[in-house]
């Protein structure tokens, strides 16, 4: 019986896409399918910017058409596909999975996701403190919690309200608070309320806080990302032209395991990797002065090392750290100077020096620091 359409359809219907449940015919990106004597050709459409993901579709389609009777050849022309234009109507039809969109956060300069392999070891904190750094070096920094399951925003940054809507009623006004504007759903939803959602309501919630939040001009959006690496961060990373990732782990095995899957994960959709953190490296005890490696030391660095990627430090356990947290003043709004705050601020040195593309050179003193890099403009 000659091989259908419908036949190759059904079959690359069991292509999933990258990262994604759905597969690619769900996505509607098989276009121009043309089956004749046994000869099949069509065209698969994917968005600019993510060309990690083109082989591997390339790769499984061909696979899942080779093996069914009555194939004699395959052939697939891989696309990009421009930014979706508006419709007749005047609405404008979402970009499918691949497809960077052109209208997300028009006025941001760089976006990087602070990223973890698994939960509690202290990615939001991170996240937070890093945000902070970075506005106390000059930047102009916004910060959105896309954890949508466990949003911690809310609470670090000291803020217990419902958003307001602009003069338009179209837009979210984030807050504003120790120079970082901020917005989480956390603040759109009962504070003791579980998020009970599948993975298109999370990739959909993330977009309208990418789209419906008035961030204004900000040199640097810092998104703080659910653990893991499901819908969420293949949402961002497929959605919005990450500058960057930052993986935030802990000294010890269970933590690094998944640590290098998150690399994996960004590197695999083409976002490079600012670094890699190690959090609660160590612990200094405030009566006697000795230090203990509570969950180890060093893997962190050790990872870096051999993924070939940069060590962007050690950040000690702490409970200032945590008090600052749970108070809602991130440590180095309470003491800029201490020993603490230099952690953060030598972290958001190193973030801004390798957005610039510089990782190795210092900041120039008498250019204003990094302040003066702002002056002189972004170019990572």
């Amino acid at each position: 019986m000659p091989i259908t359409n419908a036949d190759v359809l059904r079959a690359l219907a069991g292509v999933i896409y990258p990262g994604f449940t759905r597969d690619i015919v769900a996505f509607d990106v098989v276009k121009d399918l043309a089956v004749d004597d046994g000869a099949v050709a069509f065209r698969i459409e994917l968005g600019p910017g993510n060309p990690a993901v083109l082989g591997t579709i390339e790769r499984e389609a061909r696979a899942a058409l080779v093996v069914l009777p009555g194939v004699k050849s395959v052939a697939i022309r891989v696309t990009s596909a421009a930014s979706p234009a508006a419709s007749p109507s005047g609405s404008r039809p979402a970009p499918a999975p691949g497809v960077l969109d052109a209208e997300l956060l028009p006025g941001v300069k760089h976006t990087i996701a602070v990223a973890s392999g698994k939960g509690g070891v202290g990615k939001s904190t991170v996240a937070v403190n890093l945000a902070v750094g970075l506005a106390h070096r000059g930047a102009r920094v916004g910060l959105l919690d896309a954890d949508i399951y466990g949003p911690s925003i809310p609470l670090m940054m000291g803020v217990d309200e419902r958003p307001t809507i602009d003069a338009t009623g179209r837009s979210i006004l984030p807050f504003d608070r120790f120079g970082v504007r901020f917005m989480s759903l956390g603040f759109l939803v009962d504070k003791d309320a579980a998020v009970i959602w599948r993975g298109p309501m999370v990739m959909k919630a993330i977009e309208q806080l990418l789209r419906d939040v008035a961030w204004g001009e900000l040199d640097i959006l810092v998104v703080d990302m659910p653990p893991g690496t499901g819908d969420a961060q293949l949402t961002l990373s497929q959605k919005v032209r990450l500058s960057g990732a930052v993986i935030v782990t802990t000294p010890q095995d269970v933590a690094l395991a998944d640590a290098i899957k998150g690399v994996t994960m960004f590197r695999k959709v083409g976002v490079p990797i600012l670094g890699i953190v190690e959090n609660m490296s160590f612990f200094h005890c405030p009566q006697c002065g000795s230090r203990s490696d509570v969950f180890g030391h060093g893997g962190g660095r050790r990872e870096a090392d051999r993924l070939e990627a940069p060590f962007l430090g050690e950040i000690p356990l702490d409970a200032a750290i945590r008090e600052g947290g749970d108070a809602g003043r991130p440590v180095i709004t309470v003491d800029p100077a201490s020993t603490l705050s230099g952690v953060f601020l030598s972290l958001a040195d190193k973030v801004l020096r390798a957005l610039r593309g510089d990782a190795d050179q210092q900041p120039d003193a008498a250019e204003g620091g990094v302040v003066g890099w702002l002056k002189r403009g972004w170019t990572g």
